[in-house]
């Protein structure tokens, strides 16, 4: 990637620092652009600025994202900003010569019935998951349309569909986050409050897998280097754990040691929810952090910037 000028959009968010971090000594020149700089729901300023600034690749990781209560207080925002945002970006990286693009999917895209572990063929093959349906129908269409430019055009853009992912710089705000940074938040305050309990949404028995962002972004950089196909590629660890499992083991970290209280009448979701990676793992890539230091390593981000958080 020497010389490469590498534009990560959505680079302030989880997913988007991570690869940040990860290009840091590959010798490429890392573009990005805040807020202030850039709107990407604005089509015509984002043709300026990636013709302004030429980048010679491009990850698509600027999202609107969140759990199960955003999205089904926000369904608009889910769909239409992610549309927009992805349209804009793609667009633009055609017309301005961008050379390699890689489209951050995500693996709610699958049918909420799909065979375990989901392989990439299970796309468009059932109903989606209604809990989280307007944000999956905006990342097939990005997907989708990945394919309609490869095909078109013979672009090198590819689509990477990662698991459900974790670490630092995720979002702990309990009206938005998602279920691990929301527990891990929860746990805290318990203890902090020296509680008996801590309530947990849905059974407890749904199956989730889970990847530290910063083996997303190794693995993005690999497919980068290895992987060139117009369909989707599953990233994850391969493994899975129940819900209650998660919560048990993020209290262990936490160092909360009260009851936990399973409100069943809150949605569980999708029943389970595993990534089939053998396409990725048959390239040679493997997640490298096993979830406890995962855990370990995003509550030690989260105490450092509990203040900020907090607001």
């Amino acid at each position: 990637m020497t010389g490469k000028r590498v534009f990560v959009a959505g680079h302030r968010g989880m997913v988007g620092s991570a690869i940040v971090r990860r290009l840091t000594g590959t010798g490429a020149e890392v573009l990005t652009a805040g807020r202030s700089e850039l709107d990407l729901l604005d089509q015509a300023a984002v043709r300026t600025w990636v013709s302004a600034h030429k980048p010679d690749e491009m990850y698509v990781a600027a999202a609107t994202v969140g759990g199960i209560l955003d999205n089904a207080t926000r369904p608009v925002d889910f769909l239409y900003d992610n549309l927009v945002i992805e349209t804009n970006l793609i667009d633009a990286a055609h017309r301005n010569g961008v050379e390699r693009l890689i489209f951050l999917g995500s693996s709610c895209i699958y049918p909420k019935m799909a065979p375990q572990p989901m392989n990439e063929d299970a796309l468009l093959t059932g109903p989606l998951e209604p809990t989280n349906q307007w944000y999956a129908i905006a990342k097939i269409a990005g997907v989708k349309l990945v394919q309609a430019y490869r095909e078109q055009y013979g672009h090198r853009y590819i689509s990477a569909m990662p698991t459900n992912l974790y670490g630092i710089g995720d979002n702990f705000n309990l009206q938005r986050a998602h279920v691990l940074p929301a527990l891990m938040r929860k746990a805290h305050e318990a203890k902090v409050a020296g509680a008996e309990s801590l309530e947990v949404w849905g059974t407890g028995t749904v199956r989730r897998e889970f990847l530290f962002v910063d083996d997303l972004a190794d693995a993005l950089v690999f497919l980068r280097d290895n992987y060139d196909e117009g369909g989707p590629i599953n990233v994850g660890v391969g493994e899975d754990l129940s819900i209650r499992e998660l919560a048990e083991l993020i209290c262990e970290v936490v160092g909360f040691r009260g009851v936990l209280q399973f409100d069943a009448s809150k949605p569980d979701g999708t029943p389970r929810k595993l990534l089939d990676v053998g396409k990725l793992s048959g390239l040679g890539w493997k997640a490298r952090t096993p979830l406890r230091d995962g855990l370990q390593a995003t509550y030690k981000w989260y105490l450092e910037n509990e203040g900020r958080l907090r607001k």
